[in-house]
């Protein structure tokens, strides 16, 4: 038992590389055609960039920029807005591209409103930064392309992938870890459909705060049941309230993307949807995990036992202090 959860945080640890919280949130590129050819160009960009990236759109070459772009700033981002005369042929067939986004790690959500009324999304991301706009619109890519959006953003988050391995290892008996994985997934659900709809407004910098809080909680509970304490009470229930507040950090990927109301369903099911899949998949991994390490459980030393609850407990304390110093 003691070694296996050594070598389950290790994995963990090694498969989230250097993400600190969660994956950079998006940027979002824009346009609107109208019947005259021109275009109108909406590029916004989190404030927040990889050291030395610099994220820039590319239009096809016949668009010609009428005037300098105008900048807005807020706390999360910064957003270009100008108008572009793209010619009388149309976007349909016409190549976009977000520049920048492998050096960022970061993905880039394309939204382009066609003067006949079709609207095509996709998302650009490292190694796939540019996008032919189809001549017919095909929804299943747009909800792929937000699953996987989704999936990635949990895989890539040390605190969520750390917070689902604390469940895993704290919860030994089958039923109650089912019990508490589903209370998480309702939790979240709930608060990423609210503030992803707009029915709740919650600063982005407490939530943070609060998720690498309720990380540290659990690595105390953790600790605890490694020196034979007392475990989780009531796993559903507890694992529901701290999903709720999970649940406004993963609001904050779609809602730092600008997102209109009008595409937020289907970007919403498809995204939470990826967010369940990664999180099955990565309790699969750590449940085979855990079942393949079982005969080697008495060979480890004492001292190994303490070791998730502390490496747990010490990232989170580290992101605490991190996320308390941008408030």
């Amino acid at each position: 038992m003691r070694g296996r959860l050594v070598l389950a945080v290790a994995l963990v640890l090694a498969c989230a590389g250097p993400a600190i919280a969660h994956p950079l949130a998006p940027s979002l590129l824009e346009l609107r055609e109208q019947k005259d050819g021109l275009v109108a160009v909406r590029f916004r960009t989190p404030r927040i960039q990889s050291a030395g990236a610099v994220l820039r759109p590319e239009l096809p070459a016949r668009c010609r920029a009428l005037g300098a772009p105008s900048l807005e700033m807020d706390a999360s981002s910064a957003t270009l807005r100008w108008l572009a005369d793209c010619g009388p042929g149309g976007l349909r067939g016409a190549a976009l591209r977000v520049a920048g986004l492998r050096e960022s790690g970061s993905d880039a959500l394309l939204r382009v409103a066609l003067a006949d009324g079709d609207l095509v999304r996709a998302v650009l991301r490292p190694g796939a930064e540019s996008f032919v706009i189809p001549q017919q619109v095909a929804r299943l890519d747009v909800a792929t392309d937000y699953l996987r959006l989704g999936c990635e953003h949990l895989l890539g988050g040390v605190d969520h992938l750390l917070f689902v391995l604390g469940l895993v290892l704290l919860l030994r008996d089958g039923r109650r870890l089912l019990g508490a994985v589903t209370g998480f997934t309702l939790g979240h659900s709930v608060t990423l459909s609210l503030a992803t709809l707009g029915f709740v407004h919650v600063p982005s910098a407490p939530v943070e705060v609060g998720i690498a809080l309720s990380l540290f909680w659990l690595a105390t509970r953790l600790a605890r049941a490694g020196e034979g304490g007392e475990r989780l009470a009531h796993p559903f229930g507890l694992a529901a309230a701290l999903g709720l507040l999970h649940g406004l950090g993963f609001a904050g990927a779609l809602a730092q993307a600008g997102l209109p109301s009008s595409e937020i369903p289907l970007s919403l099911f498809s995204f939470n949807l990826g967010i369940e899949l990664g999180q099955l998949a990565l309790v699969a991994a750590l449940l085979a995990l855990r079942a393949g390490l079982r005969p080697f459980g008495a060979r480890t030393p004492g001292w190994l036992a303490r070791a998730p609850a502390y490496a747990i407990g010490t990232t989170a304390a580290l992101l605490v202090l991190e996320r308390v110093a941008v408030l």
